[in-house]
């Protein structure tokens, strides 16, 4: 709540409605669609496949949803590896333990922040040295930017390893032109409130692996056996998205193209106005690749510019102005003390220093220019007092 002379709150990244949701909203009240079937979960699934480029699609209720999915339709049981990103949001990786099974942690690399394909070659060599090789390797595309996928694929595919592709945030993003999400076995996309498109809660499996999808249909709908009376023979789950929900979702599908160009006018305005300062890195985008920017994020050296990401965070929500540092790795968690975790390199760990230095700025696409210049003249600010 704003206190009485505050100014008003910039989010980091708020819901953005693109006109057209109450439509489809006012359709399914009235055919009486409620429930979690109907028109606008198959034309919502539809319409993503062919957004993608893919066979075919699953909406669910999450991401992690659909994560879980794919890990149970790849059979990862206890006793399991999976390799997954360490610099990601818990939800990568929560899926693995509901399956009882083992997270092994990958570092990052600086080109793109996300998974270091050489910490995967060297992680992929000891498990077959070990003989005990993952089931599947969870890759994910940091705030809409693609990881290094023709190296990634590569190695999967020498060692016969499934992808799965976290592309919770990177909706709209593609990698040598083809769309994020579309490399692995399974791609993982995420409608979250905060994500570039949402449907307040939600998420999509997306395969050319129709018969797989089927199967992640019947799974995410309490595997219901098909019988006149009520019977189970596997574990299912209540994963199925609402037609309420995915009718939002298509009418926010048909703004994403305007949505990835605004967060990419947000980021390009940062950089003119904070990339000239020595010690400001942003996130780099890798070559043949485009990101949908989806969070502008950087990095502060703070033995260049005399201050600190929390300093600076400080700063920004004492204006109330809403920023976040990068995500905390996975390996520094305490629930997963004691997983194993693979480097870049020998003794550097990108992750950890992309995390003690890295900032995540408004990049919502409802923002305007002038409370743009609000987050960075207040950066600047807390810049210049440090500088005095």
């Amino acid at each position: 709540m704003e206190q009485k002379g505050q100014q008003k709150r910039i989010f980091l990244s708020s819901p953005h409605m693109g006109g057209n949701e109450l439509n489809y909203i006012n359709e399914a009240f009235e055919t009486n669609w409620i429930a979690p079937i109907g028109p606008n979960v198959d034309a919502f699934e539809k319409e993503i496949a062919s957004y993608v480029g893919v066979s075919e699609a699953v909406a669910v209720s999450s991401g992690t949803a659909a994560i879980h999915l794919a890990l149970s339709l790849l059979d990862v049981k206890k006793g399991d590896q999976v390799f997954c990103s360490t610099l990601t949001f818990v939800a990568s990786a929560n899926p693995i333990l509901y399956q009882g099974a083992e997270p092994v942690f990958i570092d990052s690399e600086p080109e793109t922040w996300n998974m270091s394909p050489q910490a995967l070659e060297i992680a992929f060599k000891e498990a077959f040295m070990d003989g005990r090789m993952p089931k599947a390797v969870i890759v994910v595309n940091l705030y809409g930017q693609s990881a290094k996928m023709d190296e990634i694929v590569s190695l999967c595919n020498q060692y016969d390893v499934p992808i799965i592709e976290d592309a919770a945030e990177s909706l709209g993003s593609t990698y040598k032109g083809k769309a994020s999400g579309t490399f692995g076995k399974f791609g993982v996309f995420s409608f979250n409130g905060n994500k570039i498109i949402t449907t307040s809660s939600g998420g999509m499996l997306v395969s050319n692996d129709v018969e797989a999808l089927k199967k992640a249909r019947f799974l995410a709908t309490q595997a219901k056996d098909p019988a006149l009376h009520y019977q189970h023979s596997t574990i299912g789950f209540n994963y199925r998205m609402s037609n309420i929900l995915a009718g939002i979702g298509r009418a926010q599908l048909e703004v994403l193209e305007e949505r990835v160009q605004a967060r990419r006018l947000l980021f390009n305005r940062y950089t003119q106005e904070l990339g000239f300062i020595p010690g400001i890195n942003f996130m780099p985008e890798l070559k043949h690749t485009q990101s949908n920017r989806w969070l502008t994020a950087l990095t502060i050296d703070e033995k260049v510019i005399g201050t600190s990401v929390y300093s600076i965070l400080s700063t920004l929500a004492e204006e109330n102005i809403e920023a976040r540092p990068v995500w905390k790795p996975l390996h520094m968690q305490p629930l997963f003390v004691g997983v194993k975790y693979y480097y870049h390199s020998e003794n550097s760990s990108v992750s950890e220093h992309l995390f003690n230095t890295g900032l995540c700025l408004p990049s919502g696409s409802n923002m305007t220019v002038e409370e743009q210049m609000r987050v960075i003249d207040c950066i600047k600010n807390a810049i210049r007092e440090k500088v005095k």
